[in-house]
């Protein structure tokens, strides 16, 4: 008999939302952990899923969300640390461990859990990266033997509502003259959050996922000057990207770091100096299609007027 209800921590994200809607179109249950549940009941809209208000760094509050549920799936993490870096640890190493605690007691024993290409306990170049492969290192060896984990390592996700060329495509409108791009050279295989919501659904009844670490990338790679370029072409702006050096990248990261929103940090550079690309395919051992960037993202960014369903639209009335 397969699992049919799933505790979801980060539901309420870019990549919960898509996944959450394809667990319920699979029949299944979702119940979604939140520590604010009003600000998101819109979740709850197509029915399928339960909103469960809970702080999993409060004691007790995590095993009674997740209780009664056959699975959980942790999508919990952040690229940038709210002041001290003890931020990064706290949301990836001591939630995970919280997660796969709270399982324990509870006697889930199926756990997905969401890290990040490149992830490296050991050898990672940032915080950032350092800390996702702690969490995802100690998520697999914490749960063992009871808990049946499966890892996934995305690349960049893109997708209609991501943070990626959308913040992108904003900066590009805002930033007066020539945009001054940061890392030009670092790569990225940006991967379609509909496939890494496949990735996930299709894994949940899997018995040889159990264990297994999963790269997801999309079928074709770029230099982050070559995605900012594509952005600006199909949003319509005409700006002239400039690629800064090693050490104007390293200046940016320090001045950015510094302002409101911190939008580019010294350890998001130190995470572009490794490329984020797979060597290892696996959506295709998944059986999931990778879906590329031209499918998808011109649709998205294209000017409000010139998209296909406004046009649509406009003819019918």
């Amino acid at each position: 008999m397969g699992i049919d209800s799933v505790s979801i921590l980060g539901g309420s994200g870019f990549v919960g939302r898509h996944l959450t809607a394809r667990l319920v179109a699979c029949g299944l249950e979702c119940r979604v952990v939140t520590r604010n549940l009003h600000r998101h009941r819109a979740i709850q809209a197509g029915g399928g899923v339960t909103l469960v208000e809970a702080d999993p760094f409060e004691p007790g509050q995590l095993e009674s969300a997740i209780q009664g549920t056959q699975a959980v799936i942790n999508l919990v993490g952040i690229l940038n640390e709210s002041g001290a870096k003890e931020h990064f640890k706290k949301i990836h190493i001591e939630l995970g461990n919280r997660v796969v605690d709270a399982c324990k007691d509870t006697g889930i024993d199926r756990l997905l859990h969401m890290s990040a290409l490149n992830a490296n306990e050991a050898n990672g170049p940032s915080v950032y990266l350092k800390t996702k492969g702690e969490a995802e290192n100690r998520t697999h060896t914490l749960g063992q033997p009871q808990i049946k984990v499966t890892s996934f390592r995305p690349s960049v996700i893109f997708g209609p509502d991501d943070s990626f060329f959308n913040r992108f495509a904003g900066l590009l409108k805002t930033v007066p003259g020539p945009f001054p791009l940061a890392c030009p050279d670092a790569r990225f295989s940006p991967v379609y959050v509909g496939d890494v919501a496949a990735a996930f659904a299709d894994s949940i009844n899997e018995r040889k996922t159990w264990g297994k670490h999963y790269q997801l990338c999309g079928p074709r790679s770029f230099s982050l000057k070559e995605l900012v370029e594509y952005t600006a072409r199909h949003a319509g702006i005409r700006k002239q990207i400039i690629g800064l050096n090693d050490t104007l990248s390293r200046l940016q990261a320090k001045v950015m770091g510094m302002m409101p929103g911190r939008p580019f940090t010294y350890d998001n550079y130190l995470s572009l100096q490794v490329d984020s690309v797979c060597t290892n395919d696996g959506l295709a051992e998944l059986g999931v299609i990778a879906t590329d960037i031209d499918a998808v993202a011109p649709y998205f960014l294209a000017p409000l007027a010139q998209r296909p369903r406004y046009q649509l639209l406009r003819r019918l009335t």
